[in-house]
């Protein structure tokens, strides 16, 4: 059966009922229809944050996961039936990755989110207002320069790009039309938009990062921000509804908040601070997930999104998988623990509340989990395994019943890596050598001439590269060391406040693999195959 079948098996509860388990009133849940809403968190006044935030990331994936969201989503279950008040609070997946390789992101078997196929498409209209708002800031960009540019703006610098949330390569370089320039799109969920969004607390804050986008410079290199171009009244307009997260719930009917979906491998990886803030309000345990490895999101969650706004994670889940350390083996399991020591020695940067988690699959064999769990012992590091893709809740009582052990020890606050006023070589040198083992960064022609403009603004920064390898290399996979890294560009994301450094040969659009998962989906009947 599939996920999209043991899905369609279950009958939601009205998202009324979803909400008074957050003890959410009716009067502040927007319906959209009768399985999914908005919460208008302005009705709730100060959302003052009581819960354990935990935050589950994972072990270096496959190309097609790790079944991250399937532990979160699981996790949250257990918590649920053993009385205690959980939420999860996940990202929004997006049509690029559903409709090429890697397929959706709402967990699977009976550890699932639903609507599933609702969340998996065009869900609320997050993602296509957040595309909207960017690409009328792109045509405003043109329209001034169309109309006389009195700003003074020149063509040759504008560094604010448009986006469409799906995998197409055609649009990785365009010419426009009126005004003869080169531009690009990219995905929608590694624009600056999506992180603005994310990153922002409530509409004050938003106006503020807009209102700072950087859009370019002008001929005398002043720079232009998009205040400058009168539409930031336009902009809020555009994002008003998408700044309110989502509810939806669980195949077990408990509450999911889920909001925001930047790209971990180009962006920040993080769901919006809003929907965290409204679940630590609303529960006691609230489980939140960075996107690939924790070389990743769970770097950039610490990183940027725990600097900008103060959270502090009472435990951080690392989610492993037999088949994901064999494949960062070359096949071999030994070999593949390597990866999952990187995990450990990256998370403990950070934190010292680190749980491993086995996501187990029913190939796994006795003495395949015997070597896994003996490693976690040497490591000093608590071990238990979760088999809620098989059962549901009742697969991962034993980790919710740690969880909730572990949230009882004192934390420390996070240490700092660098401080944002350091030079950005020197922060850039910080993270791939601390925490990437990277033995010397090479930066191109054209990185180094960035590098030497941006050298002293006082930003975190944002590493782009790819997820499956901890070096720039997707070929080096398990604990490579003594390599080098290559900065090959940078963006200076003003408004959500980060520079991004891009690694090796990161594309902000991807493609469409020759046997992408369009090729096998149909509907018939009010039926969908071929999504999942």
């Amino acid at each position: 059966m599939t996920d999209y079948e043991i899905a369609k098996k279950v009958v939601p509860q009205s998202i009324y009922e979803i909400a008074h388990k957050l003890h959410l009133t009716d009067e502040v849940v927007i319906p959209y229809g009768y399985d999914k809403a908005k919460i208008d968190v302005t009705k709730l006044g100060e959302l003052k944050s009581n819960g354990n935030l935990i935050l589950v990331t994972s072990t270096s994936p496959t190309p097609y996961g790790e079944g991250k969201t399937t532990l979160t989503i699981g996790i949250h279950d257990a918590l649920s039936k053993l009385g205690y008040s959980s939420v999860a609070v996940l990202r929004e997946p997006s049509l690029g990755p559903v409709f090429g390789t890697k397929g959706g992101a709402t967990g699977g078997g009976l550890s699932q989110v639903i609507p599933m196929e609702d969340i998996n498409l065009h869900f609320t209209g997050d993602i296509h207002a957040i595309s909207s708002a960017n690409n009328l800031l792109c045509a405003v960009i043109d329209n001034e320069l169309f109309h006389e540019n009195q700003l003074g703006l020149d063509k040759e610098t504008i560094c604010f790009h448009r986006c469409i949330d799906m995998n197409d390569r055609a649009l990785r370089t365009i010419t426009t039309s009126n005004t003869d320039r080169i531009d690009h799109f990219d995905i929608s969920t590694a624009s600056e938009m999506m992180a603005i969004l994310c990153l922002s607390k409530d509409m004050e804050e938003l106006e503020t990062r807009l209102e700072r986008i950087l859009v370019g410079y002008t001929y005398d290199h002043k720079p232009v921000y998009a205040k400058d171009l009168k539409c930031i009244g336009a902009l809020k307009i555009l994002l008003k509804d998408a700044m309110l997260p989502n509810l939806v719930q669980t195949l077990e009917h408990n509450p999911v908040l889920i909001h925001g979906g930047p790209f971990a491998n180009i962006a920040h990886g993080c769901n919006s601070i809003i929907a965290t803030n409204l679940g630590m309000y609303c529960a006691d345990y609230v489980l939140t997930e960075a996107g690939f490895g924790s070389d990743m999101g769970a770097i950039k969650f610490f990183d940027i999104k725990c600097r900008m706004h103060g959270l502090t994670p009472k435990l951080v889940i690392l989610n492993t998988t037999i088949r994901g350390l064999k494949y960062h083996g070359y096949g071999d399991l030994e070999k593949g623990l390597e990866n999952l020591a990187y995990h450990i020695s990256n998370m403990r940067n950070f934190t010292s509340q680190i749980m491993v988690v086995l996501n187990q699959f029913q190939s796994d064999t006795k003495e395949e989990i015997e070597i896994l769990k003996s490693y976690c012992e040497q490591k000093e590091v608590p071990f238990t395994i979760s088999n809620c893709y098989q059962e549901g809740s009742n697969g991962g009582i034993s980790v919710a019943q740690k969880v909730v052990e572990l949230c009882q020890n004192d934390l420390s606050k996070i240490p700092e890596l660098y401080a944002v006023t350091d030079l950005l070589k020197d922060k850039i040198e910080c993270i791939c050598k601390k925490l990437y083992y990277a033995d010397e960064v090479v930066y191109t022609e054209h990185a180094k001439t960035l590098l030497s403009e941006y050298q002293h603004l006082p930003l975190p920064i944002c590493i782009a590269k790819t997820p499956y390898s901890i070096s720039d290399n997707k070929e080096k996979l398990g604990f490579p060391k003594h390599h080098s890294m290559t900065v090959t560009d940078m963006k200076v994301n003003h408004g959500a406040g980060f520079i991004t450094i891009y690694m090796g040969n990161t594309m902000t659009m991807p493609g469409l693999s020759k046997n992408a998962n369009y090729k096998t989906m149909d509907i018939k009947d009010s039926m969908i195959t071929g999504l999942f």
